[in-house]
């Protein structure tokens, strides 16, 4: 055997796992000091080890994120069988309550991620979304009008929370009146730590969302309407009808990333825009030149889905680093936001930045399906407090942020007072009532090969 023969042994575990950095994105510690561990994490260790959660890599950098979130030997699959060697999808660690279902086509790898993905491709395009804009203003509008004569109102709970919750539901095809059903569960089992003395409370919601979602789905098996839940039911897996808990997991995908997300980045934006009235004055008067700009600057900035887990899926080494295969990386695109490598005062909001190059819809195949709706929903909610509250102010003592940032960067309350104004038609619930009407008429929800006009709601 000669010298060219011999094949140098690799690194070992503890050598190969460095540097290392106590990462816990649960901790309100991490909240409260994002900024300093961002820039402590970007300047000595883009990419490091944490011995949290059973141990995983986190990459805080830019172009390590980038690096990572497209390297071909890196996994986003759920292997809820244990087939795959542990595979845990895109959550560290992995929550109890979906740790038996995987959540869509976000947590597939290919070729099963295109073919569920492409599945409700037709519902989620540009022009799909644009349908929807008429409807958007109206449940906006009626949003407001609860409010309007008060000159109080929570962003969050009164508008936020709201609007996104009704147009997911309207696409989905179940019935809009039961929004409240699907919007507590959804955004408490977010801010809800697994210790809280209230899980047993939320845990219940969802019990009850979830088997409205699987009756709703069994319905629509047996008698067709337009909708995601339609196109998720007549979709396949491997060329053969798709198991219902696949369904579920899409369907609960939609749900979660249509609701909290945009509730989310809407708070944000409008707290800061109360905290800078002459900027909220500039983005009112140029919005036809600052609106597009502004959204991506917000969406940067608060990063309403901080990060995704990934799991490596063959040895190999990408940015300098070593790699084995079922390690477990956590992909920070707040933290890859901040990079002053790739953004000038990253710190800083600019609403006319230019070469926004953002990461908070991801990276990638598995890049987010919803961005459009919720770019949509955000301008219109944004457009329509600025038009009809444009004095108000947020109150920073009662405001109320979640306690960590670890899977959504949100908000459960965001009071304001404002001057009252004057109502412009009908309260929500009747509105509601004719808006399902609206969608049943003139099916809303079919794809958009099937219907392209806008709404029309007079």
């Amino acid at each position: 055997m000669t010298a060219d023969n011999v094949t140098a042994p690799g690194p070992t575990d503890d050598e190969r796992k460095n540097p290392q950095f106590a990462f816990d994105r649960y901790a309100p510690e991490y909240r409260d000091n994002f900024l300093s561990i961002t820039k402590d994490m970007q300047q000595h260790c883009p990419i490091a080890w944490s011995d949290t959660y059973d141990g995983h890599w986190v990459a805080a950098g830019n172009r390590e994120v980038f690096e990572i979130a497209r390297c071909p030997h890196v996994s986003n699959d759920h292997d809820v069988a244990g087939d795959r060697n542990g595979y845990k999808g895109i959550s560290i660690p992995t929550p109890p309550r979906v740790a038996a279902v995987r959540g869509g086509f976000l947590e597939m790898d290919e070729p099963e991620h295109r073919e569920a993905r492409s599945a409700v491709n037709p519902y989620l395009s540009p022009a799909a979304v644009n349908r929807w804009i008429p409807f958007i203003d109206e449940v906006v509008r009626a949003a407001l009008d609860e409010k309007i004569e008060s000159g109080h109102i929570d962003f969050v709970d009164d508008l936020a929370n709201v609007v996104p919750a009704v147009l997911t539901l309207a696409m989905l095809g179940i019935p809009i009146k039961k929004w409240t059903v699907y919007n507590e569960p959804v955004h408490a089992a977010v801010y809800t730590p697994p210790d809280s003395p209230d899980i047993e409370r939320v845990t219940a919601m969802h019990r009850e969302m979830g088997l409205d979602l699987l009756n709703n789905l069994i319905e629509i098996k047996q008698n067709p309407r337009p909708g995601l839940i339609n196109a998720v039911a007549n979709a396949t897996m491997n060329g053969e009808p798709m198991p219902d808990l696949e369904m579920l997991g899409i369907l609960g995908l939609v749900i979660g990333g249509g609701f909290d997300t945009t509730t989310a980045l809407t708070a944000h934006a409008l707290e800061w825009l109360s905290e800078h009235p002459d900027q909220r004055e500039m983005l009112s008067a140029e919005r036809e030149t600052l609106l597009d700009s502004a959204t991506e600057e917000f969406l940067r900035f608060y990063a309403p889905a901080p990060g995704d887990g990934r799991t490596i899926a063959e040895d190999c080494e990408v940015v300098g680093k070593t790699f084995a295969e079922g390690d477990r990386v956590w992909l920070s695109w707040a933290m890859a936001n901040r990079d002053p490598e790739v953004f000038e005062d990253p710190n800083e909001i600019i609403l006319d930045r230019h070469r926004n190059r953002h990461y908070s819809f991801g990276l990638g195949i598995h890049r987010c399906i919803g961005s459009n709706v919720a770019r949509t929903v955000f301008k219109r909610m944004l457009l329509a407090v600025m038009d009809r509250m444009p004095d108000y102010r947020c109150d920073p003592e009662t405001t109320v942020h979640y306690d960590t940032i670890a899977v959504i960067q949100g908000m459960r309350h965001l009071p304001a007072t404002f001057t009252p104004g004057e109502r412009l038609g009908e309260g929500l619930e009747a509105t509601l009532e004719k808006l399902q009407a609206i969608c049943d008429e003139q099916q809303l929800a079919a794809p958009v090969t099937a219907r392209k006009e806008q709404a029309d709601i007079h």
